[in-house]
């Protein structure tokens, strides 16, 4: 045990966090949506929703589906579109305090480098580059799941928003997830990011048809965890660039797992919808981890070092 307050900052490709715990894409809305329910001024950083150069209506039908330990989710990238986010919700998440990380996603490489370029005109402080999106010209296929198309879509946005550091959230659902993060940082990623959802799919026994209708939906929420934390145990020990860790965080425990695991910080994200206040609580549990083990920076955590 130490007396001293342990200093939970971090850098991540030049940004500078207050702490490695950040809301994740897709949960924390624009950061207002949680004002009162606990203290947005603490975290390290938010990650925005998902955001396309154009506004998306999202899917239709059944969008959300809780499962015994996680919970499906079908929105279809719903969005105002990047224009109106800068013009509309930036200014008023950029005051919150935390790391502005703008998740941006696409159908095609082209709408992802005219999206990337508006962003790096913005004040946002991060792109967070999200490859599970369906490649329209590849026939629906993820840009995530083959090194080549995750290649080309990372240089396009490198090339798109020099100015702006670039992290890139790979999808769990690819054959070798190791080739495609070489691919991602060889054309210019700073970060990775890591697991988005897992695909996967619900029946409606009593309408006898798929409950989504997209049939297939993303899994998220403690059933995926001791599977991301593996991923990312993996990827920490084959890559030399920072990698944040997601899936199924839903404690400090959890958090501190995948820290030790080799990330530099982790995303919470599906457990905050049943517990608001969840993040600050894995900080707080980070912290005092830390005293009692005598660590005085984050970097101390792993035990990949």
């Amino acid at each position: 045990m130490i007396d001293r307050e342990p200093d939970l900052s971090l850098t991540i490709a030049g940004v500078q966090f207050r702490n490695p715990v950040i809301a994740a894409s897709g949960t924390f809305g624009y950061g207002r949506e949680y004002a009162g329910l606990l203290n947005i001024e603490a975290l390290g950083g938010i990650c925005t929703k998902g955001l396309t150069l154009n506004p998306r209506p999202g899917n239709t039908g059944q969008r959300l589906h809780e499962t015994p330990s996680g919970l499906m989710n079908s929105i279809g990238l719903e969005n105002p579109g990047i224009p109106a986010f800068i013009e509309h919700e930036l200014p008023a998440l950029k005051e919150l305090g935390p790391v502005v990380i703008a998740n941006l996603s696409g159908s095609t490489a082209e709408e992802y480098a005219r999206g990337a370029r508006l962003l790096d005109e913005s004040p946002v402080d991060m792109i967070e580059l999200n490859i599970s999106c369906p490649n329209v010209k590849a026939g629906g296929m993820s840009f995530g799941l083959d090194p080549e198309t995750a290649g080309a879509v990372t240089k396009q946005v490198r090339r798109a928003a020099p100015n702006k550091p670039l992290m890139v959230k790979l999808s769990p659902n690819a054959p070798d997830l190791e080739v495609v993060a070489k691919a991602c940082i060889a054309a210019g990623a700073d970060a990775l990011s890591l697991v988005n959802t897992f695909k996967a799919m619900a029946i409606d026994i009593q309408k006898r048809k798929p409950l989504f209708e997209n049939i297939s939906a993303g899994l998220s929420g403690p059933a995926i965890r001791p599977i991301a934390l593996r991923m990312v145990w993996e990827l920490c020990g084959a890559v030399r660039v920072p990698v944040v860790g997601i899936g199924g965080i839903a404690s400090a425990a959890d958090a501190l797992e995948f820290l030790l695991a080799g990330a530099v910080a982790v995303q919470a994200g599906s457990a905050t919808f049943a517990h608001p206040p969840l993040m600050d609580e894995i900080i707080a549990g980070i912290r005092g981890y830390m005293k009692e083990k005598g660590f005085m920076e984050t970097s101390w955590l792993s035990i990949r070092r």
